[in-house]
């Protein structure tokens, strides 16, 4: 039997696990303060007048606020000079005055109001002239845009992207502890659900107990979980039905958290029983492509380099090549923060050079279909010496969490 594989009850399991969230801190006034200032640096420089924030990670990042987007709307317009100014529904007015944490004018539209003339108007009663540059929030929903664009303000409307991402890229040493902290949560969390699989447990009976996990280590519980056994792990994210385990199936169990709004996502894989050779081939192949996917990873280079060394290391081991199955048929890993996914991305055409306090996933799954799939998924930061790994990557086939 694999080593860390069964062998106690939930009950058992749940009972040595005990809040790790201690010392955790939230991103504080100095931080917001900071991103906005970088912000509005990078917007005089681009010509830009303003930006809008919308509802979502975007407005958290900058301002504190969780929202999460509707159709009604509620954001921020962050001018290149000077403070920025909330907009929100009448009714929410003491809701957003209670979760903001930078200081701002909060302009409010009643239900049968335009909330796009009311943006319009904040920009400008900030000096926004017609014909200016404004960027607007990269999530904002299609329809709101074209409510703006409608009123015809005269405004060049452009994507915020261009000051958003520059700033969200790059985590600080705050970002990265909170991010340390969920990510170590989630390794306990899967050792906890290895230890109580048996023959004939079924995948929900596990994801409920990954749900439970992650209350008892701190977390609100699971922001995701995805279990699969047997042929159904060859599917990424899973099938709809679930499944019952047996004697030699291969498990995939993709989990992660949350702390303070930052992101876990951490997968393992192993065998049930005994790994037959086949198994035990293909998943040596999976932790070679992630371990050279890592090396890869240097400063300076673009993004792309890391999803083609594990290609190629794919490829060396008779998989593939590029998408075809047997195989990779994904990118190699996304970027992580606030969001589970979010830029740059570890794949083919993303030229964005890796620099320090990037994160990402490195995930380069093998599916074969009608049999399994392996995903060895950690997460890793860009230092000023290159990659380090947030949790270290499986052990073996046999001991996937290293405890012998």
């Amino acid at each position: 039997m694999t080593v860390g594989v069964g062998g106690k009850t939930p009950e058992q399991a749940l009972a040595g696990l005990a809040s790790m969230t201690a010392g955790a801190e939230p991103i504080g006034l100095g931080e917001y303060q900071a991103r906005i200032a970088k912000a509005q640096g990078l917007m005089r420089e681009q010509g830009l007048a303003a930006i809008y924030l919308n509802a979502g990670s975007n407005l958290r990042y900058f301002t504190g606020v969780k929202w999460s987007p509707s159709e009604r709307m509620v954001g921020a317009v962050l001018p290149a000079n000077g403070p920025l100014a909330y907009i929100a529904p009448a009714f929410e007015e003491g809701t957003i005055r209670d979760f903001r944490e930078v200081e701002g004018g909060l302009h409010t539209w009643q239900e049968h109001e335009s909330p796009y003339r009311l943006l319009l108007d904040v920009l400008q009663g900030m000096g926004v002239a017609p014909g200016a540059v404004v960027g607007l929030c990269p999530s904002l929903a299609f329809f709101m845009f074209d409510g703006i664009r409608r009123l015809g303000s005269g405004c060049e409307f452009v994507d915020a992207a261009r000051v958003i991402d520059p700033c969200r890229f790059h985590k600080s040493t705050a970002e990265l502890a909170l991010m340390q902290q969920a990510k170590d949560m989630t390794l306990e969390v899967h050792k906890a659900a290895a230890s109580i699989l048996r023959e004939g447990i079924s995948t929900l009976e596990v994801a409920e107990f990954i749900h439970q996990a992650h209350r008892k280590v701190g977390a609100p519980g699971s922001t995701f979980c995805i279990v699969l056994f047997g042929e159904a792990s060859a599917f990424p994210h899973g099938v709809k039905h679930a499944q019952v385990l047996k004697d030699g199936d291969m498990v995939l169990i993709d989990t992660g958290c949350q702390l303070h709004g930052y992101q876990s996502d951490i997968t393992r894989s192993y065998v049930f029983g005994t790994p037959s050779e086949r198994q035990r081939t293909l998943w040596n192949a999976e932790k070679a492509a992630q371990q050279a996917a890592f090396e890869a990873a240097r400063l300076g280079e673009p993004c792309q380099v890391v999803d083609a060394a594990a290609r190629r290391s794919l490829e060396a081991a008779g998989l593939g090549p590029d998408y075809q199955l047997p195989g990779l048929p994904h990118r190699t890993g996304h970027g992580i923060g606030l969001d589970i996914h979010e830029g740059p991305y570890l794949v083919r055409g993303d030229k964005t050079p890796l620099a320090e306090g990037m994160c990402f996933s490195n995930e380069p799954m093998i599916c074969v279909p009608g049999e399994f799939g392996i995903r060895l998924e950690d997460h890793f930061y860009m230092t000023a010496q290159g990659p380090r790994w947030f949790t270290q990557p499986s052990h073996s086939i046999d001991d996937p969490f290293g405890l012998v």
